[in-house]
C-alpha cells in the first residue's frame, strides 16, 4: 500500500494521479477477495522465536513466515532461497 501511496504523492498531473488511484483501488479490491491472515500474538511469538535463531532473511519475510507458522499455513513465493531457511515452514514456489 505504501508503494501506491508514494506513487500518488509523486503524481505530477491529474491523469497520473487518477491512474495511481486506480491501481490502489485495484489492489484493495484484490485483497478484499482473499483472506489475509493477521499478525497477532501467536505470530508475534513465532517471530520472536525466529529472530532468536538469527536466520539471515529480512524482517518482513520473517514476519510472513511467523504468520504462516502460527496459522499452520503455507507460504507461496518464488523466494524459496530465504523462506527455505525457516525451520518447519511449508513453502512452495507459486510460479511452478
Amino acid at each position: 500500500m505504501r508503494g501506491w501511496l508514494s506513487i500518488i504523492a509523486r503524481s505530477r498531473n491529474g491523469n497520473q494521479e487518477i491512474a495511481a488511484h486506480q491501481l490502489l483501488h485495484d489492489s484493495l479490491a484484490f485483497f478484499s477477495r482473499i483472506p489475509v491472515l493477521p499478525y497477532d500474538n501467536r505470530a508475534a511469538e513465532q517471530f520472536d522465536g525466529l529472530r532468536r535463531l538469527r536466520l539471515r532473511i529480512g524482517s518482513m519475510d520473517l514476519r510472513i513466515a511467523a504468520i504462516a507458522l502460527s496459522q499452520n499455513g503455507r507460504v507461496l513465493s518464488r523466494n524459496l532461497k530465504d523462506f527455505s531457511r525457516v525451520p518447519n515452514l511449508r513453502v512452495e514456489d507459486w510460479m511452478l
